[in-house]
């Protein structure tokens, strides 16, 4: 059991998200990202499972074959995309819903600053997008929520944090959809 380590983890990385969150336009989003971690849900599995080397949650699904802590932080977090899935009355079952762009921004932030935090000093501005791509064909993502993640995740690799967040917050100011 790690709380003191959990904690100065979800801490680092959820400062790391306001300042990305900041850069992109949406500051106040980036206020309450992942506040949940600090509910007793959340809080003392990750303590249970802390590595600081990955996700708790991926200890706890080894351990259990799920992980609590993720099953409630994706059903209280709109950042994340298996948030956005619901029942269609057409197809008769669960499908990915389209993400709000001020969402998908959110989420890019959180994968940028997770990549900062676990690769530390090796960090690279490729590494959101090399995690991203392997499991690309299996994750039940809206597809247009999923082109344009990737096409952040591929602008922050090819041309760099300033260009990929100043075209990032103009298109949150613009109030577009993606």
């Amino acid at each position: 059991m790690h709380p003191i380590k959990h904690f100065k983890t979800v801490t680092k990385h959820r400062h790391k998200v306001i300042a990305h969150c900041a850069k992109a336009g949406i500051l106040w989003q980036g206020l309450w990202h992942d506040m949940s971690k600090y509910s007793a849900k959340e809080f003392w599995q990750g303590a249970k499972y802390y590595k600081g080397t990955e996700s708790p949650n991926v200890g706890e699904r080894r351990s259990k074959g799920y992980s609590e802590a993720w099953l409630h932080h994706k059903g209280v977090n709109k950042h994340h995309f298996e948030y956005w899935t619901d029942y269609s009355v057409v197809e008769r079952r669960v499908v990915p819903i389209k993400m709000p762009l001020r969402y998908v921004a959110e989420m890019f932030c959180d994968r940028v600053a997770a990549s900062k935090i676990y690769n530390g000093s090796k960090y690279t501005d490729r590494d959101a997008l090399n995690y991203f791509l392997p499991s690309k064909a299996t994750r039940f993502i809206h597809p247009e929520t999923s082109d344009m993640l990737e096409k952040l995740l591929t602008m922050l690799a090819e041309e760099g944090e300033e260009k990929t967040f100043a075209y990032l917050r103009d298109l949150v100011k613009s109030k577009k959809e993606y």
